[in-house]
């Protein structure tokens, strides 16, 4: 995997520009804030954040994926101020889950989610080394 990184670029914060990666590829749905059994234990967002992650890496580890692998992440909120006024305890249910991996990702507002309580969404794709 290489994280590309334009030359005098400043470095992005949380995120990288760019991945480049060769190998198998695992594409995960938009996993939201419910558990495997599709409930609920929390409309809090950074909690919702957690479980979603925590699901990511389940369906991940599925295919023998790590989120080291993660190449891109695409998260769907909806509420940019709710987003970035749980940035702290994003960023802290984030290192717990996944890590100080960095990859390819894009954070959208949009107008609703499928399920009425969730508040995020986030889907990946991973690349495991062939």
């Amino acid at each position: 995997m290489e994280f590309l990184q334009p030359p005098g670029w400043v470095r992005a914060r949380g995120y990288s520009n760019g991945v480049a990666a060769s190998g198998r590829t695992v594409c995960v749905s938009g996993m939201i804030g419910w558990d495997g059994q599709g409930v609920f234990h929390t409309d809090d967002f950074a909690g919702q954040v957690r479980q979603a992650l925590r699901n990511v890496v389940d369906v991940l580890a599925e295919a023998g994926a790590r989120p080291e692998h993660i190449v891109r992440m695409t998260w769907y909120v909806l509420d940019k101020h709710e987003y970035l006024g749980a940035h702290k305890e994003v960023g802290a249910a984030y290192r717990d889950v996944i890590g100080r991996h960095f990859p390819a990702m894009t954070a959208v507002q949009v107008a609703g989610l499928i399920e009425d309580r969730a508040r995020v969404e986030i889907e990946v794709t991973a690349i495991m080394p062939a």
